[in-house]
């Protein structure tokens, strides 16, 4: 190990024991105040009821843990978005969980909270995968509602996709476990099955004070919606249960009892460790974004037995295209290799240069073509991104970037298998799209702690706000120093970083989550299990561009 690696392994472990603490934090939800008043009215936390309702011991992974993060400040935070989404397994069967976090704000719904839930409901649906809610919430936060209510994408379109999914088969399962009011309430009715806790769960288009403002009307809350009275009046739940564990206990029994499902039937053969140590990831990733290192290295780190088939291995080296296995699943992945490498393709000359992280028009041409086989084997595919974007310039313009890049876009867009995609570094611009950004609809998208997504990096953007800035002042007549130019550019630098930080993608969900490396395998396969519920239906098809 050389002095590089040692440094590059400690400021890597510090990225992900920084992760560690911020996620031990969000954790607390509302802080241990909310959730010791909580404990008092018998009740357990969103995080206690998903960790009793999953299997022991058994994998999960979480959507959305840094939701908010640094947002709605002023109206005193909202941690994980006031949601827990957890995808784990009920009685050994993967099922996708969604929890109100009632220590934060009494589980009201902030924009990020609607935002979660429907990401939440869009994996659901795209892998047919059971969900079940536990449902302790006072609604949509008031000060905020023109933010969460009328639009496509706001509040209303979770009951949407409540019947949607009921359309499709896809099982959904609810409990009341405390207050369900307004609007709201239709989330767990049009489950197919809903479960009500005594005391302490209620359901009810308005509450006791504005049914006396309304019609005049006194009236408690537990007689007008509790548990009593949906279970044996109104007829509104189907089961009534004394507590939050018991609550939990019957969606195990339920679950426990559905039938298999219909299989995608991607390949799976008996899972094999990585052959290469690991924990090598974290010297080998380098600690300056802009620095060089060898994709292959971290490919053989994530791939079973650190085996692997390259498919045009001496073509478009700025792409790595190959097949592999990930806990025993066959996948494709696309990676960007970030190592200055030497290439002979047809359309740049012998031997030349090309930089690192860069798709060129070769490795976009390789991509598409490896994508397309991809799809027709039904191999799902997974893109390692580190990418800064096509290459500019004459040379590149005319030999056709754009259409090259067109058509690699489009690939990723038609794609028909599932789709993951692992933010390692760098996540720039149009390479984005093309490596399969969040717009191009993967599966699952997660970033390590190294990563960076934005237009461009801080250093390339605060260059070119900095020469916009100066050129403004000067078309005023007025004059800059270069002391005042160095600390504007520092100024518009620090903003800028602070952007492209994984925890501000993530806290607006640009991602799915931040997660340490070594996790990478247990996402991926996860990931490709949720999938292998819903069979691919459509054939791969790139219209014009095929051509």
């Amino acid at each position: 190990m050389d002095l590089n690696f040692n440094k590059n392994e400690d400021h890597n472990k510090l990225l992900v024991s920084d992760l560690k603490q911020r996620l031990a934090k969000v954790k607390l939800g509302g802080g241990q105040k909310s959730i010791d008043k909580h404990h008092e009215k018998g009740k357990m936390t969103a995080r206690e009821r998903v960790n009793y309702l999953f299997d022991a011991k058994s994998k999960t992974i979480e959507i959305g843990a840094f939701a908010a993060e640094g947002m709605y400040e002023a109206h005193g935070g909202c941690p994980s978005g006031g949601v827990v989404v957890k995808i784990g397994y009920i009685k050994g069967k993967q099922c996708i969980v969604v929890a109100n976090d009632a220590t934060v704000k009494a589980g009201a719904w902030f924009p990020i909270t609607g935002k979660k839930n429907l990401r939440a409901q869009e994996i659901a649906i795209e892998n047919k995968l059971p969900i079940i809610y536990l449902v302790d919430s006072a609604g949509v936060y008031l000060p905020m509602q023109d933010e969460i209510f009328p639009d496509k994408e706001h509040f209303g379109r979770i009951f949407r996709n409540n019947a949607i999914m009921s359309s499709m088969g896809i099982t959904q399962i609810a409990a009341i476990m405390g207050s369900c009011v307004a609007g709201g309430a239709y989330l767990p009715i049009m489950s197919d099955e809903a479960i009500i806790v005594e005391k302490t769960g209620s359901i009810f288009l308005a509450g006791s004070y504005l049914v006396k403002a309304a019609i005049g009307e006194s009236i408690d809350n537990e007689t007008l919606g509790g548990a009593t009275t949906h279970s044996e009046i109104s007829g509104v739940t189907d089961y009534k249960a004394k507590d939050d564990k018991d609550a939990l206990d019957t969606i195990k029994n339920l679950i426990d009892k559905i039938g298999d499902y219909d299989k995608a039937g991607f390949n799976r053969a008996k899972s094999i460790k990585p052959k290469e140590n690991q924990d090598d990831i974290y010297g080998i990733l380098p600690r300056n974004r802009a620095d060089q290192y060898d994709m292959y290295e971290i490919i053989k780190r994530l791939v079973d037995n650190s085996e692997f088939d390259e498919y045009k291995a001496g073509y478009g080296k700025t792409i790595i295209t190959c097949y592999a296995r990930i806990d025993g699943w066959a996948v494709g992945i696309v990676a960007n290799q970030r190592q200055i490498v030497k290439t002979t393709g047809a359309k740049t000359k012998s031997s030349e240069m090309q930089f690192g992280g860069v798709i060129y028009n070769d490795s976009a041409d390789k991509a598409t073509r490896f994508i397309a086989n991809c799809n027709q084997k039904k191999i799902p595919l997974v893109f390692l991104q580190d990418v800064t974007g096509f290459m500019v310039g004459s040379k590149s313009e005319h030999s056709g970037i754009i259409k090259d890049g067109a058509k690699m876009v489009n690939a990723v867009s038609n794609s028909v298998v599932p789709k993951f995609t692992i933010v390692i570094g760098n996540s720039y611009g149009a390479g984005n799209y093309a490596m399969c950004g969040k717009a191009y609809d993967p599966r699952l998208i997660v970033a390590w702690p190294s990563a960076e997504l934005a237009v461009m990096s801080g250093n390339s953007a605060a260059k070119v706000l900095l020469q916009i800035e100066t050129a403004s002042l000067k078309k005023k007549g007025e004059t800059i120093t270069p002391e005042q130019e160095e600390a504007l550019f520092k100024k518009i630098k620090d903003r800028y970083d602070e952007q492209v930080s994984p925890y501000y993608a993530a806290a607006r969900l640009w991602t799915d989550a931040i997660i340490d490396p070594l996790d990478t395998r247990t996402w991926i396969s996860m990931g490709i299990e949720a999938a292998n519920h819903a069979p691919v239906e459509k054939q791969f098809n790139m219209g014009v561009l095929q051509v």
